[in-house]
């Protein structure tokens, strides 16, 4: 019974050492292979990188043959590398070296390798692909990119959105129409950059996505309207500061600041008391840099008044931008006055508290 025990034992013991020895063989292995893919991957990187900058330094008939590099640029692993390495360098440069990056996309065929990535199933891989055919400028593929606008990915639908964006300017915006998901600042900003002009009936379009039920979309029209300063929209966006969204009441303060109409400041002032805090903070904001001085009443009035800290902190601010530092400076030797008011005007006036 003891020798059989022993011997149970020791096969067990057998089998777990050589299963201990399989599994690190097998990382020994995954191991090498992943260190002699970093190699390759490196030296491909420099005979990648050597052929962009001669390409971009030198003339056409100055580059001697590289029959090296001809042989790799048939490897699909190394054509990958290649494409990533020209959306990089196409990131740096412009005017001819730009050109000269897109010519070596063209010259090696590198567009099947970006709309084979549209056939992927991995997200990360799709948004390559739509990122490397944006960049390269590949206009056939829109009809293939704009399948993914609504592409349950963010990654994915992010990368399409931008490619209509670049591809078509203010036209390639038709998907805010109906866009239920939050578009993220990054993406306002990408969008904003991608656009320099406005077609002559987009005014259309631009009042629909004032009327949007995605924020977001709201907040985006706003900085295009303050972008491009169409100020036949100032009637539209006082009716946004009635709406239930605080975020867009604030951003179209900011926009309506940016249209210099001479009458947003009293404007403003008279729907100050109808405003939650974060819109009333940002009212007083406007009214520090407007230099107008009709609302120099409320501004006192607000320093009174048993108010957020913060509405006090720019009430007294706008006073002395507008130049009421002397009633600051008065009305901090007031016996009256708080110690929260005294280090609020002391800190308007940009005095030490000591």
């Amino acid at each position: 019974m003891a020798i059989s025990s022993i011997h149970f034992l020791f096969v067990v013991f057998i089998v777990m050492l050589s299963l201990v020895l399989m599994l690190a063989l097998i990382v020994l292995i995954y191991n090498i292979i992943e260190y002699n893919k970093s190699v390759r991957r490196a030296g491909w990187s420099e005979v990648i990188n050597k052929k962009i900058s001669d390409v971009i330094v030198y003339a056409e008939d100055e580059i001697p043959e590289d029959i090296y590099f001809k042989a790799l640029s048939v490897n699909s692993s190394f054509r990958n590398l290649f494409l990533e390495k020209l959306v990089d360098s196409e990131k740096k440069f412009s005017g001819a070296a730009k050109n000269k990056i897109t010519d070596l996309f063209r010259e090696y065929d590198l567009r099947k390798e970006a709309m084979k990535k549209l056939s992927q199933k991995k997200a990360y891989l799709i948004a390559r692909g739509i990122r490397e055919l944006t960049v390269m400028e590949v206009q056939d593929a829109i009809p293939k990119i704009e399948q993914y606008l609504y592409h349950p990915s963010p990654q994915v639908y992010q990368e399409a959105q931008y490619a209509m964006v670049r591809f078509k300017g203010f036209e390639g915006l038709h998907f805010l129409d109906n866009f239920p998901t939050r578009i993220s600042e990054w993406q306002q900003l990408r969008f904003l950059l991608s656009i320099s002009s406005l077609p002559a009936d987009s005014e259309g379009a631009i009042s629909n996505w004032l009327e949007s039920t995605n924020d977001t979309v709201i907040i985006f029209t706003l900085k295009l309207i303050k972008k491009f300063q169409l100020l036949y929209f100032y009637p539209k966006l006082i009716g946004l500061l009635n709406i239930s969204s605080v975020e867009v009441r604030v951003k179209a303060v900011q926009t309506l600041m940016s249209l210099e109409n001479p009458e947003t400041v009293q404007y403003l002032s008279g729907i100050y008391y109808d405003q939650p805090d974060e819109v009333r903070i940002e009212i007083l904001r406007v009214m520090k840099i407007s230099k107008d001085q009709c609302c120099i009443d409320l501004l006192k009035k607000e320093l009174s008044k048993d108010v957020p800290s913060g509405i006090k902190v720019n009430a007294a601010q706008a006073l002395y931008e507008l130049g009421h530092g002397d009633y600051l400076s008065e009305l901090a030797k007031e016996e009256d006055s708080s110690e929260e008011l005294i280090e609020i005007i002391k800190y308007a006036l940009q005095e030490k508290i000591c």
